[in-house]
C-alpha cells in the first residue's frame, strides 16, 4: 500500500509539474503573440537575434531535452558519424551536401585549435565515407577573434588537408565588422597561396554587397549568396525585407553574367524563397544557362519537399548540413529568420 501510495503521490507530482510548464510556456507564447501583433516581426527577430548571443539564454535553452527535440530537426546530431550518415542519405536523393561543424567566436587559441582538429577529423571522414560534400567554416570558430594570424594559419591547415583529398572548403561570412578581414584572408589564401578550392559567402543585405559581388565576380570566386542572419544596424544593412530580396536577385544576376561565368565565377544561390528561387530560374532560362550552370542551396530540415521537387527539375541541389554540441546559435537564427521556423518550433515544443 505505501508503495502504491508514492507511486501514486510521485506521478500526480509530476503532472502537476507539467501542467504548471505547459501553463507557463502557453502564458509565454501569448505574450510573445501580443508583442508580434504589436510591433511586427521585426521586433522578433531582434530578440532572438539578441538571445542567439545571451550566455543565459544558452544555458536555459540547451539544458532543456524538449528544446534540443525540435533543434535537431535543423541539426544532424553531435557527433560527426551521424553528420555523414546524414550526408550519404542526402547523396542518395540526388542532392550535394555542405558540413558545418557547428562553433564561432572561440575566445582562446586552445579552443580554436580543437575547432580545427575536428574539421581536419571531418575532412578525413568525408573523404573515407566517399560521400560528396564540402565543408564550411567560420573564421571566428578558427580564433579570428583572437588573432588573425592564428585564423589564417589553421584555415591554411585545413585548406592543405582539403587540397590532398580533392575536396573543397567555404568560408562562412559572419557579422558585417568581419567582413573585410573575411575577404582579405580569402584572398590572401586564394591568390597569394594558390589555393583554389576556397570559396566565400556574400549577404544580399548589406549595402557594401553589390560591390565585392562585382570585384569577385571579375575574381572568378565560388560564391554563397545568402540574405544574412545577423543583427545589423540600418547604416550598414537594408532593414526593409523587400531592400534585402531586391539586392538578393541583383546579386545573383550579376554571379550568372556571361561576364561572371567567363571569369569562372559560380553561384550557389542559398534561399527557400519561392520567390527567390523564380528570379534566378527565370534570369538563368532567359539567358539559356543550363541548370547545372549554378546550384540552389537549402538548409537541412527546412522544405524537404522543396528541395526533392527542385531536384526532380534537373536543378543542383546542395543542402547546407550542421552538427556539432555548439548548436544554439544556430538555432536561434534559424528561429530569427522565418516567423514559420518559430511556429514550428513552439508547436513542437508541446508535442516534445
Amino acid at each position: 500500500m505505501e508503495e502504491t501510495k508514492s507511486s501514486t503521490t510521485g506521478t500526480s507530482t509530476g503532472s502537476g509539474a507539467q501542467a504548471l510548464t505547459i501553463a507557463v510556456s502557453l502564458a509565454a507564447a501569448a505574450g510573445v503573440g501580443y508583442l508580434v501583433y504589436r510591433n511586427g516581426e521585426t521586433w522578433l527577430r531582434s530578440l532572438l537575434l539578441y538571445l542567439s548571443r545571451m550566455k543565459l539564454a544558452r544555458q536555459v535553452v540547451t539544458r532543456f531535452p524538449p528544446a534540443w527535440a525540435v533543434a535537431n530537426r535543423f541539426i544532424a546530431g553531435e557527433s560527426v558519424d551521424e553528420a555523414i550518415a546524414v550526408a550519404r542519405q542526402l547523396n542518395a536523393k540526388g542532392m550535394t551536401v555542405a558540413l558545418d561543424y557547428l562553433g564561432e567566436s572561440v575566445s582562446d587559441a586552445g579552443e580554436a585549435a580543437a575547432a580545427r582538429d575536428q574539421i581536419l577529423y571531418l575532412l578525413q571522414q568525408i573523404h573515407a565515407g566517399g560521400v560528396d560534400a564540402y565543408v564550411s567554416v567560420k573564421l571566428s570558430q578558427l580564433g579570428l577573434k583572437v588573432d588573425e594570424n592564428l585564423a589564417l594559419a589553421n584555415l591554411r591547415t585545413l585548406l592543405t588537408e582539403a587540397q590532398k583529398r580533392g575536396l573543397r572548403i567555404r568560408i562562412d561570412m559572419e557579422e558585417s565588422a568581419l567582413v573585410d578581414t573575411t575577404l582579405d584572408l580569402y584572398r590572401r589564401l586564394r591568390f597569394g597561396e594558390g589555393f583554389d578550392n576556397v570559396g566565400v559567402v556574400i549577404q544580399s543585405y548589406l549595402y557594401r554587397s553589390e560591390e565585392d559581388v562585382r570585384r569577385l565576380a571579375a575574381e572568378g570566386a565560388w560564391v554563397r549568396l545568402v540574405k544574412g542572419a545577423y543583427k545589423e544596424p540600418p547604416t550598414v544593412a537594408y532593414p526593409q525585407k523587400t531592400h534585402v530580396d531586391a539586392a538578393f536577385v541583383r546579386l545573383a544576376e550579376l554571379l550568372l553574367s556571361d561576364e561572371a561565368r567567363q571569369h569562372g565565377a559560380h553561384l550557389a544561390a542559398a534561399t527557400h524563397d519561392d520567390t527567390m528561387i523564380a528570379a534566378v530560374q527565370r534570369y538563368a532560362a532567359a539567358h539559356h544557362l543550363p541548370k547545372d550552370a549554378f546550384e540552389f542551396q537549402m538548409l537541412y530540415g527546412i522544405r524537404r519537399e522543396r528541395q526533392e521537387q527542385l531536384v526532380a527539375q534537373g536543378y543542383r541541389v546542395r543542402i547546407y548540413v550542421p552538427y556539432g554540441t555548439a548548436w544554439y546559435p544556430y538555432f536561434m537564427r534559424r528561429l530569427a529568420e522565418r516567423p514559420a521556423n518559430l511556429w514550428f518550433f513552439v508547436s513542437n515544443f508541446f508535442k516534445a
